[in-house]
């Protein structure tokens, strides 16, 4: 990740510090999602799987849900026959392709997913709230950049 922006030094006891955070925010995401998901009628693995699929421009492969999820091919065979039994994702060929199958996003599964982000809507507006548009600035470059090293992972070359 490079962001081509100046770099400041890092102590150990800062580092240490932030990833405390970052593990303790990890975990209550982890059951904040669990909890979300199972009021929508979902396991967190499926949701995890929709809100991969929902959150491509394009569609996503079996195979790439399987890499990103860390899930095995029959596992992600079964989490996406319930997603499609629920409605949610329909596999289509690709039109290239013929041999490829695509998962994709069905309107009730984007409705399903925003239900889900509105659980947290509330939370999020009332934390953010606290931060002036400067801070909230920082915290968007914060963020960003935590994502771009998040997917540089899930993308390893």
């Amino acid at each position: 990740m490079s962001t081509g922006e100046t770099t400041y030094p890092l102590s150990q006891g800062e580092l240490a510090h932030f990833s405390r955070l970052a593990a303790e925010v990890g975990t209550h995401t982890v059951v904040r999602h669990a909890r979300d998901a199972a009021r929508e009628g979902l396991s967190a693995t499926e949701r995890q799987a929709l809100e991969l699929v929902g959150q491509t421009a394009d569609s996503l492969t079996p195979g790439r849900i399987g890499a990103l999820t860390g899930l095995s091919t029959g596992a992600v065979t079964g989490v996406l026959d319930r997603l499609e039994k629920a409605g949610l994702v329909r596999r289509e060929r690709d039109r290239i392709d013929r041999r490829k199958v695509l998962v994709a996003v069905t309107e009730a599964g984007r409705e399903r997913l925003a239900g889900i982000a509105r659980s947290a809507a509330g939370d999020l507006a009332r934390v953010l709230a606290e931060f002036s548009p400067a801070e909230r600035n920082v915290l968007e470059r914060y963020q960003n950049a935590m994502l771009e090293a998040l997917r540089e992972n899930a993308h390893p070359a």
